[in-house]
């Protein structure tokens, strides 16, 4: 006997599954909207943070590695290098998925997203993928001008630690980006995050500074930083040297991130602030 919600043109009654497992066409619609519409202005946003990074470089480098400074046994431009590229990369990471939920709520095309059908679980995966996808192609751009700009060195100790913990820091970075985007009810709400958590957070991470050097009390409140970590491991993969514990890093980054995404997908099952 035929079941009539099986026949073309028939409705099913609500709450019949339509699309059992996973929605992989939806998943991957969702997630080139994502990756076109940064690429679509890669100028700004692939190519004018690598700029801005190696600016940062030449100045930190010319100010404090004048002296030819060694940190952690290697010249101080080589031991910025790393943590300059991964800044880069979180930090676009962040503003892609912030951006993406903040435009839509604003421009009211939230429910283009909503509507379709797509799992809260499909929803942070095409929206992180997006994100994650942007880090790389910033970190790749980054690390091509270092390549070839004279005074630094950033070979490449061991590639599966930079590619963990640079994906896994996207990861945290595009999870925190989309609980701010659903938060956020304007552009001024998604800036106070920027400037207050993620900049401060990622400035005093270790990125410019070996931990060593500082205070106890500035080392501790570092350790308590998960950026720290970002900073530490990725940097470990270029030199195989670091400031911390990587494998203490690399479980303390799993966690941040297996928790921040039970806390977004919550709050995309809710419909907080998203389907008023």
């Amino acid at each position: 006997m035929l079941d009539k919600t099986t026949l073309p043109g028939v409705a099913r009654e609500p709450g019949v599954t339509v699309i059992p497992g996973v929605n992989w066409q939806g998943l991957q619609t969702l997630y080139l909207k994502e990756v076109r519409r940064f690429f679509k202005v890669q100028l700004q946003t692939v190519w004018a943070p690598a700029i801005t990074t190696l600016l940062f470089l030449v100045i930190f480098a010319l100010a404090l590695g004048r002296g030819r400074t060694n940190v952690m046994g290697v010249p101080y431009a080589d031991f910025l290098g790393p943590g300059l590229i991964v800044m880069g990369m979180i930090q676009n990471s962040f503003a892609n998925t912030s951006s993406s939920l903040l435009i839509a709520k604003i421009q009211g095309t939230i429910v283009d997203v909503l509507m379709p059908p797509l799992s809260s679980s499909e929803l942070l995966v095409a929206w992180v993928g997006g994100a994650v996808t942007r880090a790389w192609l910033v970190g790749s751009a980054i690390y091509v001008i270092m390549l070839i700009a004279p005074g630094v060195d950033v070979p490449i100790n061991n590639l599966a630690v930079v590619l963990y913990f640079g994906t896994m820091g996207a990861v945290m970075l595009a999870l925190l980006g989309i609980l701010t985007g659903v938060w956020a009810d304007k552009f001024d709400h998604a800036a106070a995050v920027t400037n207050f958590v993620v900049q401060p957070l990622t400035l005093l991470s270790g990125t410019f500074y070996a931990i060593d050097r500082v205070s106890p009390v500035m080392r501790t409140l570092s350790h308590a930083n998960p950026f720290f970590y970002i900073i530490d491991g990725f940097r470990y993969g270029f030199l195989g040297v670091s400031d911390g514990l990587a494998a203490q890093g690399a479980v303390v980054l799993l966690v941040v991130d297996v928790a921040l995404w039970i806390l977004a997908f919550r709050l995309l099952k809710s419909g907080w602030r998203l389907k008023n």
